[in-house]
């Protein structure tokens, strides 16, 4: 069967969020007509690099597409992060909907999509504009409870989240995630709703109880 790929361009994008915080954003653009757009929605503390390879086969099979970092991470740290007052909920009601405004303005008559990777999903419901999405597509996007998760990586999980995390972010100012393979270092807000996301009976409950 032929294979046909698209000639794509690839260039950077500052985008800027309702909280006056610019982000970095990365476009992939086939060369031929879009009518489909993607938004490819991190990891708690992954870099939009993760994600290139992904994306550029994408843009090669003629989807539009857009990567970007969350406040706080990776290129869209803009001060120390000690200082950065980000959170998974301005993940969510922020910087998700600007990034979504941003792939409509750069493929104005695509249908708009998103891919997401893990709480890139879970914060979906936080986005304002949501409903201009024709379709999500979550992956590893579980509950997260540390309880069903299989050992040796319930340990490592527990230790993070219950003595890294609170430790970390009382001497540190932030979690230096990065230093125990578990993403790049994290806003102080980031690491701490975290950390509930993960303790917290919430999904039974159908709340967030750190709103």
């Amino acid at each position: 069967m032929e294979n046909k790929q698209h000639q794509t361009d690839t260039y950077s994008l500052s985008i800027m969020t309702e909280r006056n915080r610019a982000l970095a954003a990365t476009v992939y653009r086939p060369k031929n007509e879009v009518k489909i757009a993607v938004m490819i929605a991190p990891a708690t503390g992954i870099k939009r690099q993760f994600y290139h390879n992904f994306a550029t086969h994408l843009a090669e099979n003629g989807f539009g597409v857009l990567t970007f970092d969350n406040e706080g991470i990776g290129e869209s740290l803009s001060s120390e992060l000690a200082k950065c007052d980000a959170s998974l909920i301005s993940w969510g009601r922020h910087d998700m909907p600007a990034v979504l405004d941003a792939l409509q303005d750069e493929f104005a008559d695509a249908t708009y999509h998103v891919i997401a990777h893990s709480a890139g999903g879970q914060l979906i419901g936080l986005m304002p504009n949501y409903s201009t999405l024709a379709s999500v597509f979550n992956v590893a996007c579980s509950s997260g409870r540390i309880r069903n998760m299989d050992m040796p990586y319930k340990l490592k999980a527990m230790g993070f989240m219950d003595a890294f995390i609170p430790l970390t972010n009382l001497m540190l100012g932030y979690t230096p995630s990065d230093k125990i393979g578990m993403g790049e270092p994290l806003p102080r807000g980031v690491a701490r709703q975290w950390r509930r996301l993960y303790q917290d009976r919430f999904w039974q409950k159908h709340s967030y109880p750190f709103l």
